[in-house]
């Protein structure tokens, strides 16, 4: 773990302390990419100096440097309405009452002891939890688990703690359903290792502290080849997960490198209609390219990122090969294609893209979307390759789509697509010419003075491609309204 440099006490702090045991240090990433946290170390109240203990795991992307920071759980900071502090000096519980007068004599006060509520793990996959339902419960009062182990699923940025209110290892079948998730300090549903044909329905999730539904499969992570974490043939990882019509809302309250969904080894995941507003970092994650066959269909995701630069409504990643069955049957490295269609995505908050493929994402179609707001409307980046954007329509995009160079036969496509721009350029990057370049027509282009470049020509040369100025919002909203099927 590498500790960041910086962060000197500020005047606004109650120093020096008594006692720092049990003190947590909250830091962020430079860019907030991500949030780390460490136990307070070694204090030396001569210079107010804390050292850095235990902790700094929380995100897979380390740095030499810090950025905002805060400290939790010292009694001189116990200042401000609605916090409390359990003094282990004096076995007592402090609460600062935020109303006039004293705390109701029947006021109850809930202390979070456990992780899991709900923990279907079975011996073996072999003899698996079969057609558990799980269903109209409020679920609450979990402890928090950011400072539990944590590990990297895959070649993306999120660091987890694998476990959850909710826990599923070795499950057939499995469904929760029209829960009430709340107020809990971890993750909610997580879904591990060997799973087939898990669904998460019906369900609210609000007031979480990290990922309300999170995926992650094993590979083989143990053995003494050096290739390992590299082999998924033996299936022990989560398949046919669909996640449909959940609302979640106010997540990542102590994690910020939490998404509403996140997956990581997983294959052939289906999320549909599901509303995602108010979280920290990604709306939903694919942390990388393995197996494939995913599909993202009607789902609202608005009001991410609120806290972190960089991303949207959706991110992902492909930095590193796995080898899967899922698309021929036979074990291959290349994924099958997923599928983000008939969504609606605004990137309302640190703007760069609704649909953010990341660090060498590959085989998307991404179709029939209402994508609103951002740096640009398709990004394809460090080696990422086919990817094709084709009948949607981005609402008030700086850019059309900035990609990378492409191979002959792995071209990226951006076609038939509806671009109500802030700007005039519609598109640039290195896969604007070459044997691997993009292939670009029948654009529909609106911009404020009705002029557009294209790779460098202005006006643009793709076949079957209109420029016009911008429309009446009415115009642009019916648009999507037909798109979406509203």
């Amino acid at each position: 773990v590498i500790a960041p440099n910086g962060g000197g006490p500020d005047a606004g702090l109650h120093m020096p302390y008594q006692h720092v045991e049990g003190a947590i240090l909250n830091v962020y990433r430079p860019s907030r990419w991500a949030n780390w946290m460490f136990e307070a170390g070694p204090y030396d109240v001569q210079t107010n100096n804390i050292t850095f203990g235990k902790g700094g795991f929380q995100g897979a992307r380390g740095n030499n440097e810090g950025g905002d920071w805060f400290i939790e759980n010292v009694f001189e900071e116990f200042d401000y309405p609605n916090e409390f502090f359990h003094n282990t000096q004096d076995n007592k519980l402090y609460f600062f009452y935020n109303a006039t007068g004293a705390p109701p004599a029947d006021a109850e006060y809930v202390v979070p002891q456990i992780k899991t509520l709900f923990n279907l793990t079975a011996q073996t996959r072999w003899n698996p939890i079969v057609g558990v339902t799980i269903r109209g419960l409020k679920m609450t009062a979990t402890r928090y688990t950011y400072m539990e182990p944590h590990g990297v699923p895959s070649g993306g940025d999120w660091a987890l703690d694998r476990m959850g209110a909710v826990f599923l290892e070795g499950t057939e079948q499995c469904t929760i359903d029209s829960n009430l998730v709340t107020r809990i300090d971890g993750n909610g549903v997580f879904v591990s290792g060997y799973n087939r044909n898990a669904t998460v329905s019906n369900n609210e999730f609000s007031w979480v502290g990290a990922n309300p539904v999170a995926v992650w499969g094993y590979t083989n992570e143990t053995g003494a080849n050096p290739l390992e974490g590299f082999d998924g043939t033996d299936g022990n990882h989560p398949r046919y997960t669909t996640v449909v019509n959940n609302l979640a809302r106010e997540i990542g309250h102590y994690e910020k490198q939490s998404a509403f969904y996140f997956q990581g080894k997983v294959a052939e995941s289906y999320l549909r209609y599901n509303v995602f507003f108010n979280g920290p970092r990604a709306g939903i994650n694919f942390n990388d390219g393995f197996g494939g066959g995913d599909l993202l269909e009607g789902n609202l995701v608005f009001s991410s990122c609120r806290e972190t630069g960089d991303h949207g409504p959706f991110n992902s990643w492909d930095r590193q090969p796995f080898l899967t069955t899922v698309r021929t049957g036979q074990p291959s490295v290349q994924m099958q294609w997923r599928e983000l269609r008939n969504n609606f995505f605004i990137d309302n908050y640190n703007l760069q893209e609704g649909v953010d493929n990341d660090d060498g994402s590959a085989y998307y179609h991404t179709h029939d979307n209402f994508l609103v707001s951002g740096d640009q409307g398709m990004k394809n980046d460090f080696g990422g390759h086919d990817n094709w954007h084709y009948d949607n329509i981005y609402g008030y995009v700086k850019q059309g789509f900035g990609i990378c160079s492409q191979l002959a036969g792995h071209v990226d496509a951006f076609f038939n697509n509806t671009l109500v721009m802030v700007s005039d350029n519609v598109g640039s990057g290195e896969g604007c010419s070459g044997p691997g370049a993009t292939i670009v027509h029948d654009l529909s282009i609106f911009t404020p003075d009705g002029k557009a470049t294209e790779c460098g020509h202005s006006p643009p040369q793709s076949p079957g491609t209109t420029v016009s100025k911008l429309p009446p919002d009415e115009y642009i909203i019916n648009l999507a309204k037909t798109k979406l099927g509203m």
